[in-house]
């Protein structure tokens, strides 16, 4: 079963489609995976109300992180190295807006070790800066990794249905690793070090597939917005005592800026 929660095959490769204004049609999640693919139980952003929101043509969502560089999810890349195939909108609410900016990609950096668990996260080199819209600062302590969180993306509505045109936003509650990690949920299944769950015990709010990459984030001590995960992965979607999991990003931010700074960004 594939629990990441991204758009797979050729309808993602041709999301870059859907930002010029083609209205795309989601494939249908695996028999296995029937939850709804979208920002679940949510309701619709304004224009402006998260600028640093990224739409990635593979798929997947993402987080400005600099001018230069989008921080998405490891999984949703193939690997470190130059690749001018990605296709990042931005800077719009709606995806046919004619003042989407789009930049396309020179260079994708993913996570050293990733195997496919934990260390789910990679940063996409833009081929030219991004002016007027807000970055996204990350959390470099776990002081902001608990709480309530906001998420973001352009998933689908339902399962099988058309991607999302228009954002949609939702709030989640921390969910503690142990209970994550309890028989009731996921059984041990997550990387207690370095990912981070939120969700409703009943469900019904949640990221799914075409949301993975995208940053969950909350209000900092001078209320500013901050990145404290990555979209990565979870069982259905919304499902009752299956919240999302989400890659700690206070526990990378070293080596994220790291590799940022190799970047050039």
């Amino acid at each position: 079963m594939d629990r990441f929660r991204r758009i797979l095959g050729t309808v993602a490769a041709a999301l870059t489609v859907a930002a010029a204004g083609t209205v795309l049609q989601a494939s249908p999640a695996a028999a296995s995976d029937p939850g709804p693919q979208r920002v679940v139980g949510g309701t619709q952003a304004t224009q402006g109300e998260f600028p640093f929101m990224v739409r990635l043509s593979m798929g997947c969502g993402g987080a400005l992180y600099s001018p230069t560089l989008v921080l998405t999810a490891a999984h949703c890349v193939n690997g470190t190295g130059t690749n001018t195939s990605i296709t990042a909108t931005m800077g719009v609410v709606d995806l046919q807006s004619s003042s989407r900016i789009t930049r396309k990609s020179n260079y994708v950096y993913r996570a050293p070790g990733y195997t496919g668990a934990g260390k789910d996260w990679a940063l996409i080199r833009l081929a030219s800066p991004v002016t007027g819209l807000a970055t996204l600062p990350i959390a470099t302590t776990t002081a902001y990794d608990s709480g309530t969180f906001t998420i973001a993306g352009w998933g689908a509505a339902s399962e099988g249905g058309a991607q999302q045109r228009y954002l949609r936003k939702a709030t989640v509650p921390f969910v503690s690793d142990s209970t994550c990690n309890s028989a009731s949920m996921y059984n041990g299944e997550v990387i207690a070090s370095n990912e981070i769950c939120a969700g409703y015990t009943a469900g019904g709010v949640d990221t799914c597939q075409g949301d993975s990459g995208g940053p969950m984030f909350r209000r900092d001590a001078g209320n500013a917005w901050i990145q404290v995960g990555i979209v990565s992965w979870g069982d259905g979607c919304a499902r009752p005592n299956k919240p999302g999991v989400y890659t700690q990003v206070s526990y990378f931010a070293a080596t994220i800026a790291s590799a940022a700074a190799s970047l050039g960004g």
